[in-house]
C-alpha cells in the first residue's frame, strides 16, 4: 500500500516560546526528525502543512475570549510560521499553506506553497492552478496516510478526520504528537478512533 507521511503545523508559534505553544512542541519536532531519518524510505510521499494567516481571520482576533479564540499566530513570512529549527525539512517534499484568509485547521484545506523547497516561500511566486493535499495525494496514487505534528486535539485532529473522510487509511502516530490539553487530547484521541483512524502508540 502506497503510504504518505502528513507533518501538521510544526512550527515556531506552536512550540516553546512561540504565541500559540504546545507543551512538548520542540520535543514533537525533534522526534519527527528523528523518525523522517529512520524511516523516510518506508513512505512515497511526505508532505507538511503550516498555518499562514496572510490576514488573520475570525480564529486570530486582537483580544482572544475562550477557548476557540486565539492569539495573533503563524503569520505569514514571520518567524513564528517558519517550521521550528528542530525540525528536519530535508525529506519534506511537498508544503501546504492554510488558514490564509479565514480559520482552517485540517491540512486538506490547505494549498501547495508556491515553492516547495523554501518553507517560508516567496509570496510573489504563484502556483499556476491550485493544487490541494488531496490533489497531490492523488496524483502520486497515495492510498494510506501516516498522521504526526501538532496539535493532537486541533491540527492532527481535522487533517486525520479529513483523510478518513476523503478514503484514506488513515493513521496517527501519537508518540509523534502533543495536545494542548490531556483531556482534550484524550476526546480527540477517541473521536479520531470512532471515525475509523488507527491510533498508534509505541
Amino acid at each position: 500500500m502506497r503510504t504518505a507521511l502528513i507533518v501538521v503545523d510544526v512550527q515556531n508559534d506552536f512550540c516553546e516560546g512561540g504565541s500559540l505553544p504546545v507543551d512538548g512542541g520542540a520535543e514533537v519536532a525533534a522526534a519527527v526528525s528523528e523518525h523522517l531519518e529512520e524511516h523516510h524510505a518506508d513512505y512515497a510521499a511526505i508532505a507538511a502543512t503550516q498555518d499562514w494567516h496572510a490576514d488573520p481571520g475570525e480564529d486570530v482576533p486582537d483580544e482572544p475570549e475562550g477557548a476557540d479564540s486565539w492569539p495573533v499566530h503563524c503569520v505569514a513570512d514571520s518567524r513564528g510560521a517558519a517550521p521550528h529549527r528542530d525540525l528536519d525539512t530535508d525529506w519534506i517534499q511537498a508544503w501546504f499553506r492554510k488558514a490564509d484568509h479565514a480559520a482552517a485547521h485540517s491540512g486538506f484545506e490547505g494549498l501547495l506553497a508556491p515553492d516547495a523547497d523554501v518553507p517560508m516561500g516567496d509570496d510573489e511566486d504563484v502556483v499556476e492552478d491550485d493544487v490541494s493535499l488531496d490533489d497531490w495525494l492523488r496524483e502520486r496514487e497515495i492510498e494510506a496516510v501516516e498522521i504526526v505534528g501538532l496539535a493532537t486535539d486541533l491540527g492532527v485532529r481535522s487533517t486525520a478526520l479529513d483523510a478518513v473522510e476523503a478514503g484514506y487509511d488513515t493513521r496517527v502516530l501519537v508518540d509523534l504528537t502533543a495536545g494542548r490539553a490531556e483531556e482534550a487530547t484524550e476526546r480527540a484521541l477517541q473521536e479520531m478512533a470512532d471515525a475509523g483512524v488507527e491510533i498508534v502508540r509505541s
